[in-house]
């Protein structure tokens, strides 16, 4: 088994090599992400949480391919009061503890969430944590919120901060586009940045370390997250608490109890499930919360999204924003360019000129006040 890990890391570093060579040729962009994808699949020789250890390697030593092409206008949104070159995000869980986000930007997203980073550094879990499920393009994971804590993500955080602000001052220095690179160039790795938090397993006041990270990290984020999800954690989902989503979760525990499904080697294993087997659940409850919230709360939908069809239903049925994580680990960075022009395609064939246009086209307005009126 050692054998073959050393095998594997060898082929990955001779496929980044390769990505890295391609890097440098700002005229073929797409054989950058086929470098990049050659790469991927040698690490795919290697169990799932240590390849996942090995891709933001990678990207912190930006041997990730860079897209400079501009994101389609139908695309552009705003959200929050801020703008974003496309809705489609990196979830949290890939970039644990703000290392490598310049280089995950660059592939395209319009936004990364790092984390979930906890107020002290823990282990997590004992391993192995993260079992891959390929026939269902899904993985399973019990990392347990393994974290290097708030004081090592704000060092970072602040490091990327600053350099942004340098490139800035920059790019308005020279005024030259030939010396400094094109505006959409330098947006693209400033892309928005949004900060998951959670708690540490063993705490007397779980509020008191949310509290922590938001006054740490709070600064360095466009958006923050609180974290009250995940299985892997003791006592950490009973601080959900609102009436509204305890409906929901309801709702959602007996949909699950009423699935069928083909048993799986490590489907049995302890842990979140992530990935494909996820679009028509979340879907749902995305659909439900777009309707308890009457439209008016901005949302992030997540949960099975491998295409731009997948992401576009997550839109109409609500969400002003997409996340993904486990389909990247299966297809690699080819999947960024992939989905955002099928995205474009999908909304171009409907007739929608941008996203927002799109958002909750699943819902006409009076199906969402009877269905609002029906609830209370």
């Amino acid at each position: 088994m050692l054998r073959r890990l050393r095998q594997g890391l060898l082929l990955a570093s001779a496929g980044a090599a390769a990505a890295a060579v391609v890097y440098y040729r700002n005229d073929m962009p797409q054989l950058q992400y086929d470098a990049a994808g050659t790469a991927g699949s040698f690490l795919k020789l290697l169990d799932a949480e240590r390849a996942h250890d090995v891709g933001v390697w990678l990207a912190k030593k930006q041997l990730f391919p860079r897209d400079s092409r501009p994101d389609p206008p139908s695309l552009q949104t705003r959200v929050w009061g801020r703008d974003f070159s496309n809705p489609i995000g990196l979830a949290a869980g890939f970039d644990k503890n703000a290392e490598a986000m310049e280089g995950l930007l660059g592939l395209g997203f319009g936004f990364l969430e790092v984390g979930t980073i906890t107020p002290l550094p823990q282990g997590g879990n004992p391993k192995p944590r993260v079992f891959r499920l390929p026939e269902l393009s899904a993985t399973i994971n019990r990392c347990g919120f393994n974290s290097k804590g708030v004081d090592a993500a704000s060092d970072t955080l602040l490091k990327y901060r600053l350099k942004l602000v340098k490139d800035h001052a920059e790019l308005t220095r020279t005024k030259s586009e030939e010396q400094t690179g094109t505006p959409d160039q330098l947006s693209r790795s400033a892309g928005l940045v949004a900060v998951n938090l959670g708690k540490n397993k063993i705490c007397e006041d779980p509020a008191a370390d949310y509290c922590v990270g938001v006054s740490k990290l709070g600064p360095f984020a466009d958006f923050i997250v609180i974290n009250v999800s995940s299985p892997n954690t003791p006592g950490l989902r009973a601080l959900q608490g609102k009436k509204e989503l305890e409906k929901l979760m309801r709702r959602v525990k007996a949909t699950r109890d009423g699935m069928q499904s083909k048993a799986h080697p490590t489907g049995a294993q302890e842990g979140g499930l992530s990935g494909q087997p996820l679009m028509e659940l979340s879907t749902e409850v995305l659909k439900d919360m777009y309707r308890l919230t009457r439209g008016r709360v901005p949302l992030v939908g997540c949960g099975g999204v491998c295409s731009g069809e997948d992401a576009y239903r997550k839109i109409r049925a609500g969400a002003s924003l997409v996340e993904l994580w486990t389909s990247m680990a299966y297809e690699g960075p080819s999947l960024v360019p992939r989905l955002k022009r099928e995205l474009a395609d999908c909304l171009e064939r409907d007739g929608f000129k941008c996203v927002e246009e799109a958002v909750g086209a699943d819902h006409p307005e009076e199906e969402v006040k009877s269905w609002w009126r029906s609830w209370f």
